[in-house]
Order: structure tokens, then sequence, then C-alpha cells
């Protein structure tokens, strides 16, 4: 004679964390159903069903879903259709900006691995995607390429993300040599800026960013806590003035701003950048715009918009954002 084991003891008043991940365990990952655990509780279907529902809504169960290799292929098609683009790299979700940031990195190191060739001139922007693929740990072929700073620097504590800093690390990364544009990026007046565009050695670098082949370059939205910010480029007013006001969404590189339509925005922005400009990018034929963070999916769409771009690198979530916006 076989005896069944005895029911769990339930107390509906009690469901704690420790009973939500005990039911969301059996269901998710021993394959229970809710049948099962409904025996196993004494409880009814419905309420196995309410409390799996309560478990992912306090974030016991995360549910991911992943995209199949061919998914990813189709999501990138239709990107370049839709934005006439050269190539997208999508990368799959992850679950932290780094990782995210990380994923992203991998594909444009690898794009770059497979383009670039000896005596190839390449115009570096500023930021930590663009950083990201010059730390990225994989194994690349190297050439004799040559990295040039589209764009100045920034004081001390954003050094890992100025342009200089990363020429350097992909010149070490693929070979060749970096370019250093000896100016600041940022400067409080147009008349400053015209100093320093106008002094022969600036001059001299941002013309050979204009002349480069391929151009890395970030997109920026006008978050207030962006690093631009936290630099001290720009105060988080004027990023909420230009955003309210002008109807700015980001900037590529660091370069320039642009409204949601792609346009430009006559702001002072503008006129305190020392480094390229929309209007240089366009020269450049293969400009890779990357972009990990979704909460900047508004940015990529202005960025799209102004015809500039040619690979956009990002995450699966952003892509789908930018698919269904454009649609709407």
């Amino acid at each position: 004679m076989t005896t069944s084991p005895p029911t769990a003891s339930f107390d509906p008043q009690l469901e704690d964390t420790d009973l939500l991940t005990e039911i969301a365990i059996l269901y998710y990952q021993q394959s229970a159903t809710q049948e099962e655990i409904s025996k196993k509780f004494g409880i009814s279907r419905p309420k196995v069903s309410r409390l799996l529902r309560k478990a992912r809504e306090e974030g016991i169960v995360e549910i991911t879903v992943k995209f199949h290799p061919v998914h990813s292929a189709q999501l990138e098609q239709r990107l370049m259709d839709r934005f006439h683009l050269k190539r997208a790299l999508i990368a799959l979700d992850q679950p932290s900006a780094q990782e995210q940031r990380m994923q992203v990195s991998t594909l444009v190191s690898a794009y770059l691995d497979g383009y670039l060739r000896d005596d190839v001139v390449v115009a570096v922007g500023q930021g930590q995607n663009v950083a990201a693929v010059a730390d990225h740990p994989g194994i690349v072929s190297h050439r004799n390429a040559r990295f040039v700073c589209a764009i100045g620097g920034t004081h001390r504590s954003g050094d890992t993300i100025n342009a200089d800093h990363i020429c350097r690390r992909l010149a070490k990364k693929f070979g060749g040599t970096s370019e250093t544009l000896y100016a600041p990026a940022y400067v409080d007046s147009e008349v400053t800026q015209q100093v320093f565009i106008t002094h022969p050695n600036v001059s001299e670098t941002l013309n050979q960013a204009r002349k480069a082949e391929f151009a890395l370059v970030g997109i920026g939205d006008m978050d207030e806590n962006s690093h631009m910010v936290k630099l001290g480029c720009f105060t988080a007013k004027e990023f909420v003035e230009a955003r309210l006001n002008d109807g700015i969404v980001g900037d590529i590189g660091g370069f320039d701003f642009f409204r949601l339509d792609g346009q430009q925005a006559g702001t002072l922005m503008r006129g305190r950048v020392v480094g390229l400009e929309m209007s240089d990018l366009r020269r450049i034929p293969n400009v890779i715009a990357m972009a990990s963070e979704s909460r900047k999916a508004l940015a990529i769409l202005g960025a799209l918009r102004t015809g500039v771009i040619d690979v956009l690198a990002t995450s699966a979530s952003c892509a789908m954002a930018l698919l269904n916006m454009s649609d709407s």
C-alpha cells in the first residue's frame, strides 16, 4: 500500500517572498504544472496563477525574450530598409547597461576588424559606447590604420571617454597610429571656438578627420544626467531648455545637435563645440553610430533622420522601438 505525500500547509494570508519564490521555482525551473502546484499547497489553480503573476510583478521572476539569430537578421534588414542604412548591427538585450554596451561594442569591433585596412583613416568621437570598442578584449587583426580625433577633450575626470584617449587605445588594439586634437571639446562662446578651429594645429587635425573613410561616433540624448552635463560641458538647465525650447532630442558624436525630424537646431550650443559638424560627417563614406542605452531610442530616431549615419549599432529593444516609432 502506497501513501501520498502530505499536502503542504498553506496560510492564505501568507504570501511572502519565500513562498512566491518556491512556487516560481516549481513552475519555471522544475516544470511543475499549475495543477500540481495547487495540489501541493492545497490551493486553487486561479490562486496559483495569481501568485505567479505576483512573483513577476515583484521582480522575483524576470522573463526575457531572446532573439533567434534569424529574427535578429530580419530586424537588421528591416532597419536597413527603413532608414537606408548600409548595415545595422543589433545586439541581444542584456540585463545591465554595462553588459549591453559590451555586446554592442563586440559587434562594432568585429565590423571594424572586417573592413579596416592599411592606411585607412578613422575619425573618432567621444563617449562611453565608442570607448567600449577600444576596450573590447576580443582579438583583431592589426593593420596600419590611423585614428584621428574628431573632437577636442574634456577635463581629467572624463579621460577614458575622451576622443584622444580612445584613439590611442584603438591604435593599440588595431595597430597603426593616433592623432590628437589639441583643443577643448567645448568652449563658452563662438568667438572662442573660432580661435581654436582656425589655429593651424587644430585645423590640420580636423581636416584629416574630414577626409576619413570611417567615422566612429556615439549618439547622445538630452538627459540632464548625461556625461556632457556631469563633465561640466553644459549645465542641466541648458539641456532642459534646449530640449523644451529648441526641440533638440540628441547629438551625434558630441559634434552637433538635432531635432526629432533630423534637422539641426539654431541654438547657442552649436557654436561651442571644437570638432566636426554634421555637414562634415555627410562627406565621410562610412559613419558608424553607436547607442546601447534603451532610453536613447528617440535620440537615435532623430539621428537616423539626419541622413548622415551609414551603420547603426544598438540593442534589439531599441531597434524594435525605432521601427514602431517610425511606423506611427
